[in-house]
């Protein structure tokens, strides 16, 4: 797979418009934060995607300016914004109070790599096809851990089978691009999320489909 200022900005593209669609879906607005994944990993993608011509063009602030960017979504954002979507589309029930534990794990990993992101900023460079994240902390394994938990097990918990399904994807890919591209993982399995994000739209484009079907008359 080539990765390059192209593939961000045709992946950002993409999901712009998939995700104006899923936003649209959204009925309540309790699902708003969960429709919105998909334009969220757009705006992602569409940074990183400036980050690459950053290095072609050398602009050294610029491409500051948007490591930051892309880090605070990649860092921060992430494992405080999936656990809490999830839980805003969970009925009342156990798997709603036992998500709580995921929030509070997704503000504590969150908050810990915003220190990082401040003290030690994170710096972005080309690496062969790639894009390699600089982001020096301690407790890794910790961290790690923490991070999982709130992105991709505290979908699991869910009663929705397509947010379910996200949750498997993303953990999924996650061990593929730790073990095929370990250098540029943070880059690699940031892309690969974004493109799985789609399937969020499928979440409410069956449920509509379903409502149709139940709102048919019955010859």
């Amino acid at each position: 797979m080539c990765f390059s200022a192209t593939a961000s900005f045709s992946a950002g593209a993409f999901l712009l418009g998939l995700g104006a669609l899923t936003l649209k879906s959204a009925r309540r607005p309790r699902e708003l934060a969960f429709a919105a994944i998909p334009l969220l990993f757009a705006v992602q993608q569409l940074s990183e995607g400036v980050i690459w011509l950053t290095f072609r063009y050398e602009a050294p602030l610029l491409n500051a300016i948007m490591t930051h960017v892309y880090s605070f979504f990649s860092h921060v954002l992430w494992p405080v914004y999936v656990p809490v979507a999830v839980l805003l589309i969970e009925p009342p029930g156990w798997r709603r109070r036992a998500l709580l534990v995921f929030v509070a794990a997704g503000f504590a990993v969150g908050a810990y790599l915003l220190y990082f992101l401040v003290a030690l900023p994170t710096v972005s460079r080309p690496v062969g096809d790639h894009i390699e994240y600089v982001s020096p902390h301690f407790f890794a394994a910790a961290a790690i851990t923490l991070y999982l938990m709130s992105t991709t097990l505290s979908q699991f918990l869910s009663t929705h089978r397509i947010v379910k399904v996200f949750g498997g994807l993303a953990l999924v890919s996650f061990a593929a691009a730790y073990y095929f591209y370990a250098t540029w993982f943070i880059s690699v399995w940031c892309f690969f999320a974004a493109l799985m994000s789609a399937v969020v739209y499928l979440h409410f484009a069956l449920r509509r489909a379903a409502c149709c079907r139940a709102r048919r008359p019955s010859r």
